[in-house]
């Protein structure tokens, strides 16, 4: 079997376009274009003007591919090939210690995501009895599956399962005691006669969204949303009042002035 049968594409003085980006791999079209920047150029052309590429010429485009491959950039790797002066070490020195960089950085995203799938699939790590135990006797187990149920398609709900996923029973008790110390406040500053948009129920309805804030981002939009839920929703409203009777439409009235302050309309406010 002669040369020509063993390499169809090959011609005298070298292999055409087509066989040198079938033998390493590339189109046709990046090898032109690498031709047309004086990257990797074929050293011979035949009679009719078809390139050729010799044993040297596909060394260099296989160098080429090397350093492209470590995330190069091609004036970079035509610099390279061609300086003489160009230290080639020490230019692969550094492109390790990038892609070292690249690897600690995909990591830590897997990490992320594998903390994600955890967090979507454990959500609250606590036992129904140590819910109620740090939560109190009015707290229902079943209004996680009930929440889950109404917003678990939602993005906030998915920042939720992550948060919760990495609280243990100790993170819980210290967000316990942050909402039990807000909600004696907003019981005191109501039968104050605190007035919905003064400065001081605003400071109160910032404690509340900043509150909010540790389950998943809650903009002043989606506060106002919360807030709708405290009348409209009967269990929401039960829930509210047992602290005190009139507190949940109270305390939407001071969510929604607090948000217009910070520049959000209350009646055309919307989940985002």
């Amino acid at each position: 079997m002669n040369d020509r049968q063993h390499h169809p594409h090959r011609a005298p003085g070298g292999l055409t376009v087509g066989g040198a980006a079938a033998l390493v791999g590339v189109s046709v079209r990046t090898l032109h274009h690498w031709d047309e920047i004086g990257l990797a150029r074929p050293s011979h052309r035949t009679g009719a003007g078809y390139r050729l590429y010799t044993d040297d010429d596909i060394a260099r485009v296989h160098r080429v591919l090397v350093y492209r491959e470590i995330g190069m950039a091609l004036s970079e790797i035509k610099r390279l090939l061609d300086d003489p002066a160009v230290d080639a070490r020490e230019h692969l020195r550094r492109q390790k210690a990038q892609l070292q960089d690249g690897i600690a950085r995909m990591e830590r995203m897997a990490g992320a995501v594998d903390r994600m799938l955890d967090a979507l699939s454990e959500g609250i790590r606590l036992t129904a009895e140590e819910q109620v135990a740090i939560f109190g006797e009015s707290w229902d187990p079943d209004w996680q599956a009930g929440a889950e149920k109404r917003w678990g398609d939602t993005p906030q709900w998915r920042q939720y399962a992550e948060r919760a996923a990495h609280l243990d029973a100790e993170g819980w008790k210290a967000i316990a005691a942050r909402t039990e110390a807000l909600n004696a406040d907003l019981v005191d500053a109501k039968r104050a006669g605190a007035v919905p948009g003064s400065a001081a129920a605003n400071a109160l309805a910032e404690r509340h969204r900043e509150l909010m804030s540790t389950y998943f981002d809650c903009s002043h939009a989606m506060h106002v949303c919360i807030g709708r839920t405290f009348v409209d929703d009967a269990a929401f409203t039960a829930n509210v009042d047992a602290a005190e009777p009139g507190l949940a439409a109270w305390l939407r009235e001071v969510i929604d002035a607090n948000a217009e302050a910070n520049g959000t309309d209350p009646e055309t406010a919307t989940w985002n």
